[in-house]
């Protein structure tokens, strides 16, 4: 790297647990966000959200406190849960209007690599234009989607902070019963295994 160009270190740190019940994927971080490590919580309403919606148990009061929030990002995330977050795209910007046509390349390779390696019930893109970035599609709906990536379902959340509240916590209930669903699918599957 020259001499006197910035640097530009990653802030949020991935953690992707093997077999995860979900991998949520978004777009790219935003400066905020970025600067707390933590995805989301420049503006906390994906938080919020999953605990409204049961995904996770640690309550709103709880995630309101940054200490709190970082805790359950590291450790109840990954490890209680049994979910994974990461972005398509590393750089911070205020807005996805500012990110470079291309940008997302290697980060849809490095995220279809991790799909592969960690094998997700659920893939969760969180926005229509996250998938449309991931998959190069365009005219699909939001919710369950038909198609796989390897052999994870996939499923198409609302961006956190667009619509009304209550359809995206609705949504995150609706993929929590999927998740339910695959998981028990998963250790039926796994217990004949080990039978035969």
């Amino acid at each position: 790297m020259a001499m006197g160009s910035p640097m530009v270190e990653k802030v949020i740190k991935y953690n992707v647990p093997y077999r995860a019940s979900v991998l949520f994927v978004g777009i790219n971080p935003h400066p905020g966000s970025d600067r707390h490590g933590i995805p989301f919580s420049n503006n906390r309403n994906f938080w919020y959200n999953l605990s409204r919606a049961g995904l996770i148990h640690n309550s709103v009061e709880e995630l309101k406190d940054d200490r709190n929030l970082m805790r359950v990002y590291t450790e109840d995330f990954p490890g209680i849960y049994g979910y994974g977050f990461m972005n398509i795209v590393d750089r911070p910007t205020v807005n996805t209007t500012l990110l470079q046509k291309g940008e997302e390349v290697a980060g849809v390779r490095r995220i279809q690599q991790e799909i592969v390696e960690k094998k997700p019930l659920v893939v969760c893109f969180i926005g229509k234009v996250t998938y449309s970035k991931f998959s190069g599609e365009n005219g699909f709906n939001l919710g369950f989607q038909e198609s796989r990536i390897d052999d994870s379902a996939v499923y198409i959340s609302s961006f956190p902070i667009r619509g009304l509240n209550s359809t995206r916590v609705a949504e995150m209930a609706e993929l929590g019963r999927i998740v339910d669903r695959l998981r028990e699918d998963r250790d039926n599957k796994d217990r004949v295994g080990h039978l035969g």
